[in-house]
């Protein structure tokens, strides 16, 4: 496997995880929300989702290389991510 094939298997496996965490954030959040002082919690989920996948796809690629995401890797993860804003959407709101 290229080390490209493998950057898309991290980024791939990283929205996975996100996509599957979003139950139990809705559940935990909305438990919480007066502590938390959360408004909204599915726009707050969301934005949780969505910086949990880019931060963690840029913290696997960086693991990966050994060193910080290139400009083009930092553009692939932000590419790869926002592809999937509808699932996420759909999961949170649908």
């Amino acid at each position: 496997m290229s080390e490209d094939e493998q950057i898309e298997q991290l980024i791939i496996q990283t929205l996975d995880g996100a996509l599957q965490s979003i139950p139990a954030y809705l559940k935990e959040i909305e438990e919480n929300k007066s502590e938390l002082k959360v408004g909204n919690v599915r726009e707050f989920v969301y934005g949780t989702v969505m910086g949990m996948a880019l931060g963690m796809a840029s913290a696997a690629i960086a693991a990966l290389r050994g060193g910080m995401p290139t400009d083009q890797d930092q553009q692939k993860i932000r590419d790869m991510v926002y592809s999937k804003i509808p699932q996420v959407r759909e999961r949170i709101f649908g």
